[in-house]
Formats: C-alpha cells, sequence, structure tokens
C-alpha cells in the first residue's frame, strides 16, 4: 500500500547491530563458565573474566541488548508487514518456519547435555527447571509466558517466548496499524511502559508472584510497539537523519542521568540507551541511499543462530573442561573467550545457511503441500 512503507529495502546498519547485539550478550553469560555445581543462584565476581577492564561494559550491561532486539524487531516488522495486505493471512506460517526449527533443534540439544551434566553433577547448569512442564512450554515456545517457575533448558530463549505475545499483539492490531501506525503504536507502547513503570509488581509481592512473570511480556510489547513507533515517525518525515542524529546522544545522556534514579533508575537508562542506539543505527542507513552497508545484512543474519547457540556451546565446553581440565578457571584465560566468542559466530553464520534457512524452506513447502487448493487441484 502506497505511503505505508519507506523506500529503503534492506536496513543494513540495522542488521549489523543485531549480530553486534547478539555478541554482547555472549560476554554477558560468560560469567556461567565460572559457575559451580550449585542448586540454584550463585554469584559471579564478573571481574574476573578476561579483559573485563577494556570489556567492563559489556561485561556488565551486556544483557541490554535484549531490550534492543525487542525495539529493532518492531521497526523491522512495520517496515515488512504494514504496507502487506495480504500479511496477516501469511505471518504465523513466516514467524513459525524462521523461528520454530531451530529453537526445537537447540532446546533438544540442551536437554540432551542437561541431562549428561545432571548425571555427572547431581543438579542443572544455570537453568534448573528441567522438567516435563517446562519442556512442553518450550516445545510450544511458551515458557516464558507466566506459566514458567524460571527460566529453563536453552534459558536465553525466554526473550523469544516474549516476543510471541509481541507478535501476536501486531497480528490483531496490523489493520489499524494500516490506518494510523504511529497514533496507534506511541500509546500502545506507552501504556506498556507505564505497567512497568508504575510498579506492576507490588512491593510485597511474593517472587513467584504473577505479576513478576508477566513483567517481561508487558516490557517485551512495549519495546517492541515503541519500535513501531519510531518507524511510524520515520515515514511521517518526523524523524529524518538530521534529527536523529542530534536526538541520539541527547538520549544516551538522559539515560546515564536517569540510571542515578532510586526507584527504576535502570530500566530508565535501558529505555533511553536502547533508543539512543536505534536512533544512531537508523540515521546510518537512511544516510546510506547506495546500500555501501549491504555486507550488515549478511552479518546480521547469523544473530538468530548465535543467540540460540551460545548457551548449548557454553554448555558443552563446561563438560569438556570439567572431564579433561577439572577446573573451570581456566576460563579466566583469554584463549577461551576467544573460543568462546568464535565458535559462537561460526556455530551462528553455519546455522543461518544450512539449518535455518532449508528448515524454513521444508516448513514452507510442507505448508503449500496441504493448501486447501491444491488439494482440490489434485
Amino acid at each position: 500500500m502506497a505511503g505505508l512503507r519507506l523506500p529503503k529495502r534492506h536496513f543494513n546498519a540495522l542488521d549489523l547491530s543485531r549480530l553486534l547485539a547478539a555478541c554482547a550478550v555472549l560476554f554477558w553469560h560468560y560469567q556461567h563458565f565460572f559457575v559451580p555445581p550449585v542448586d540454584f543462584e550463585f554469584h559471579v565476581r564478573r571481574s574476573i573474566a578476561p579483559f573485563y577492564r577494556e570489556l567492563a561494559w559489556v561485561y556488565d550491561y551486556g544483557h541490554v541488548a535484549v531490550e534492543y532486539f525487542w525495539a529493532v524487531s518492531g521497526f523491522v516488522f512495520t517496515h515488512v508487514y504494514l504496507a502487506d495486505m495480504g500479511a496477516r493471512g501469511r505471518f504465523w506460517l513466516a514467524r513459525l518456519a524462521r523461528l520454530w526449527p531451530l529453537h526445537l533443534l537447540t532446546l533438544m540439544v540442551v536437554a540432551v547435555l542437561q541431562g549428561i551434566y545432571t548425571h555427572t553433577n547431581g543438579t542443572a547448569f544455570i537453568y534448573h527447571h528441567q522438567d516435563l512442564k517446562h519442556f512442553l512450554l518450550n516445545l510450544g515456545m511458551a515458557h516464558y509466558w507466566g506459566f514458567q517457575d524460571n527460566q529453563s533448558y536453552n534459558g536465553p530463549s525466554w526473550s523469544l517466548s516474549t516476543e510471541i505475545l509481541a507478535y501476536a499483539a501486531f497480528w490483531v492490531l496490523l489493520p489499524a496499524l494500516r490506518r494510523m501506525p504511529l497514533a496507534l503504536a506511541a500509546p500502545v507502547a506507552l501504556a506498556m511502559f507505564a505497567l512497568v513503570f508504575d510498579n506492576i509488581l507490588p512491593p510485597d509481592a511474593p517472587p513467584q508472584a504473577l505479576a513478576a512473570k508477566l513483567v517481561p511480556v508487558v516490557s517485551c510489547i512495549g519495546y517492541f510497539f515503541a519500535g513501531a513507533a519510531v518507524y511510524g515517525a520515520v515515514l511521517k518525515g518526523w524523524l529524518d537523519a538530521p534529527r536523529l542524529v542530534v536526538l541520539a546522544p541527547v538520549l544516551a545522556l538522559a539515560g546515564y542521568a536517569l540510571s542515578g534514579m532510586k526507584v527504576h533508575g535502570h530500566d530508565a537508562a535501558i529505555l533511553a540507551g536502547t533508543f539512543a542506539v536505534l536512533f544512531a543505527t537508523l540515521a546510518i542507513d537512511l544516510v546510506d541511499r547506495n546500500d555501501a552497508l549491504r555486507l550488515g545484512r549478511k552479518l546480521g543474519d547469523a544473530s538468530y543462530g548465535i543467540y540460540l547457540w551460545h548457551f548449548p556451546l557454553q554448555l558443552a565446553l563446561v563438560l569438556l573442561v570439567d572431564a579433561t581440565l577439572g577446573t573451570r578457571m581456566v576460563f579466566r584465560q583469554p584463549v577461551f573467550l576467544l573460543i568462546f566468542v568464535g565458535a559462537s559466530l561460526l556455530a551462528g553464520f553455519a546455522s543461518h545457511r544450512w539449518i535455518e534457512r532449508p528448515a524454513q524452506r521444508m516448513v514452507l513447502r510442507l505448508a503449500d503441500r496441504f493448501k486447501p487448493g491444491r488439494r482440490a487441484t489434485a
């Protein structure tokens, strides 16, 4: 539909930023290597990680990449689906074909590796809810919708689970979004953030209260629709490259200032910082009219594989080191950081080429075979 899609086909800088965000999560989770076999929580002194002095920020705050993923998804989904009148009919099949095969494969791999680890150590590694209930929730990608006791199996996939509900809200609201993309997406985002910042979790609520479990879902929907609202603002011409260049550092400084707030300072800083990075990256894309950064598109393709494979790789490395060297302090050596990051990157690129794309095509072919029109023709 005319007027509902920006002229750019791909946002290459955004794709590249997804790869960098996935790498940030690797550094945040590097602390897992130092967790001994314990029943539940164990606090790690992250400063023992290799190159901590030089990379302290990404070791300490790499988890904020998750919010950035959500915001980028909202922007990209609006770009892809807003102007496509047939989008709602193909939406869920496309999501299933893209996400579920690799999620299923890594779920199975982690289940096997956790079984080996538990047999050896008497407890699971990092994510301890390895039971039938959580396996079935993971199977349906519903493992962080509020039914869970905590993260389980391939733990990082929790953010993927919450994003499924953001997709559902987007799918429901898509016809209305076409009529008023910014006017609808912005209030939805603001409403979600209001719930989070207005203490959706009461101070006296027990740790496993339903409200506590719903905070990540509400936050995810907020970031997703905030990304959609940014697309609507760019579409209207309110956010062009010069304005984005000015607003990005303003938001970054605001995030730094807000981080000192006693209540919700951390959440406010993440929110401002997320959109500071999104604005800066988007400004690069808007001035790149000749696709000079087209390599970023191919690099970004690996981000999903990196995100889902890095924990199985980490668990496999721990099993190998435990069996051969007997001490996890070897992970303080820089070579192990290089091995972990390098193996995760290779797994991401290999997964996209040899697992994700073929599986996606297979799912779409199978769905095509069972279309009512094809059966009638046969």
